[in-house]
């Protein structure tokens, strides 16, 4: 019999307790570290963009922020006019508190909604908040969101004014994570791109932005720009944007200082505005708007009064009574800009043209490739499908995450591993794709390629990203390659793939690689499954000597009960990333390219032996 649904059954928690039980609907999804949006960024995103709307106010051209990257420890002081005296401890603890709630205080905020160090406060092991103000200072100490200490006197050294924040992530709640360094920098670039002139000092080394979303397209086009960035810039409205020689979209959009990876209806209202200002510059020609994007890199940032977002965590701007308008504006600015440079506009419409003849091809090849799978199969004879997929469109009011976020689809070799992978599996949010060997080399092929390969057009398919990837399918694309030479090489295969065709997955940070055990050491009493040779020598002491060691070599040698552990909740994803400043297509064409005697150079100048096995 059910229990009783009583008075008893209705309970009532403090906003402390609930957001250390429901941290996802405060911070988003607790993740591991490996990916950009994990809440361990979050958290450090809420305390900095209080950092960053005092300079956005013209208070503070310089934020002081502190990593450390093995506890997860942070703090960041600004110099902007400091938390008012007597609301310190209300500011960092009392939810629904805030000076962002009209537009005296903070005109372009991001910000809004009085929960952002709140919920910070109630996550960390301890969480420390100190101001100045003009001589005085008020502080106080916080463990587990609960107020320890707090003190007020009279500063007696100078400090300048501004605000000290530092805090902890509390392991009991967030469990396991890693903070990254490139995510961590990452976000430190962005702050500055969007607001020129900021200064953030990271662990000592400064940031900065002269020339704003300008520095962005030339850091991430890096040499591969085919004319000169159109750039229009007024008080509420920055957009820039080229072409490069890439296939697909890819674009960064700001609201307000922050950075909405999700795009909304800002992003929506740029992509129309292009498409019409380029069609109404040349009556004669119409151009479709898929040519027009393909291969368009961009940025658009918006400065707005209340703005309205689909989280908490702010990833996403939804103001659609507003969206007819700022097509308006962003139209007549870019059909401004595309008059006042007529030789970049040519070079524009001739990228556009390019691109729309390469799609009539294309779509001939794309044509035979669909009779061709509906002829073989139904479905995709290679997908083990799971139930759950990612629905971009829609939000989970729990973790604040998109619908779907957790599901994921393996790629990986062979019937073998893929055996293991689809009995191991949770068959609710985990896909498996099976790849037949190594896949083709795709470095340097057209995109019709990829429709006259079957493997990569059932992969295509599968993910459903032919036409777009507001379509994708699954919130993780992870390869689950054996850990040998064969494995390394499709991982670069897969890799090239996704970085020539979808970049924007692996920039969103969507693209991740399996880490599995290669040993396993056990005794009578014990067992350790190593993923390092560091690891096997730990488990080797604890378990003493006479203890048994296995090498896995491949998937296929675990078994499925074993191996569901290791695609579980605290599975080893390594993420796939782009560094700012790397030279991409370089280091593709070194590794993937034709350049033969250059690789095997550096091969032999590389190779590393043991002096101990002569």
């Amino acid at each position: 019999m059910a229990k009783d649904y009583g008075d008893t059954s209705i309970k009532t928690l403090d906003p402390v307790t609930h957001i250390r039980m429901r941290p996802g609907m405060y911070v988003g999804e607790p993740g591991t570290g490996a990916m950009y949006h994990d809440c361990i960024y979050i958290l450090m995103k809420e305390v900095i963009d209080n950092s960053i709307d005092e300079f956005v106010m013209g208070c503070g051209k310089k934020i002081d922020v502190t990593v450390n990257y093995d506890t997860g420890e942070v703090s960041v002081r600004d110099y902007g006019r400091g938390i008012p005296l007597g609301k310190v401890v209300d500011c960092v603890s009392q939810m629904n508190t805030g000076g962002k709630f009209d537009s005296d205080s903070f005109q372009f905020s991001a910000g809004m909604n009085g929960v952002g160090t709140k919920a910070v406060n109630a996550l960390s092991e301890f969480f420390e908040v100190r101001s100045f103000r003009e001589g005085e200072f008020s502080e106080a100490y916080f463990e587990e969101g609960r107020l320890k200490s707090q003190r007020r006197g009279r500063q007696k050294t100078a400090e300048r004014d501004g605000t000290f924040i530092r805090y902890k992530p509390d392991v009991k709640v967030l469990k396991h994570f890693k903070v990254r360094e490139e995510h961590v920098l990452r976000r430190m670039k962005m702050y500055c791109y969007v607001n020129a002139g900021l200064t953030i000092v990271l662990n000592g080394q400064p940031i900065c932005s002269e020339h704003g979303l300008a520095d962005l397209i030339a850091d991430e086009a890096q040499f591969e720009k085919l004319y000169t960035p159109f750039h229009v810039k007024t008080k509420s409205l920055e957009i820039i944007f080229t072409h490069t020689s890439r296939f697909g979209e890819e674009y960064h959009s700001f609201v307000n200082g922050q950075y909405t990876t999700d795009g909304g209806t800002h992003l929506t209202a740029f992509k129309e505005a292009l498409t019409k200002a380029l069609n109404d510059y040349d009556a004669k020609k119409k151009f479709d708007g898929d040519d027009i994007r393909d291969g368009l890199i961009g940025a658009v940032s918006i400065r707005i009064m209340n703005p309205v977002f689909e989280g908490q965590t702010k990833i996403k701007f939804v103001m659609n009574d507003i969206r007819a308008d700022l097509v308006a504006e962003m139209k007549k600015a870019i059909e401004a800009e595309l008059h006042r440079a007529p030789a970049e506009t040519e070079k524009l419409i001739a990228k556009i043209e390019e691109t729309g003849k390469i799609r009539s091809q294309l779509n001939t090849i794309k044509k035979k490739a669909r009779e061709h799978a509906q002829a073989v199969s139904v479905r995709v004879p290679q997908l083990k499908d799971c139930k759950h997929h990612l629905r971009l469109d829609r939000v989970d009011r729990k973790t604040g995450q998109p619908e779907g976020a957790d599901t994921m689809i393996f790629l990986t070799e062979g019937q073998s591993a893929g055996g293991t992978l689809g009995n191991a599996r949770d068959a609710l949010n985990q896909a498996v794709f099976f790849l037949r060997g190594k896949p083709l080399n795709t470095f340097g092929v057209g995109k019709s390629v990829l429709y006259e390969n079957v493997e990569f057009f059932n992969l295509i398919k599968t993910l459903d990203i032919e036409d777009t990837l507001d379509h994708l399918r699954y919130g993780k694309i992870i390869f689950a390659t054996d850990a040998d030479v064969d494995g390394l090489h499709i991982r670069m295969l897969l890799t090239t793939f996704f970085m020539r065709f979808y970049r924007q997955l692996v920039t969103d940070g969507r693209v991740f690689i399996l880490e599995t055990p290669l040993f396993r050491v056990r005794n009578k009493k014990e067992q350790h499954y190593c993923f390092s040779d560091e690891e096997r020598e730990a488990a080797i002491r604890k378990c003493g000597r006479g203890c048994e060691i296995t090498r896995f070599k491949g998937l296929g040698e675990l078994n499925a009960k074993e191996f569901k552990d290791f695609i579980g909740p605290d599975m080893r994803l390594t993420p796939v990333t782009c560094a700012d400043d790397q030279d991409v297509e370089k280091t593709i064409k070194f590794y993937m390219g034709s350049n033969t005697p250059e690789r095997k150079g550096y091969i032999m100048d590389s190779l590393v032996c043991d002096a101990a096995e002569f």
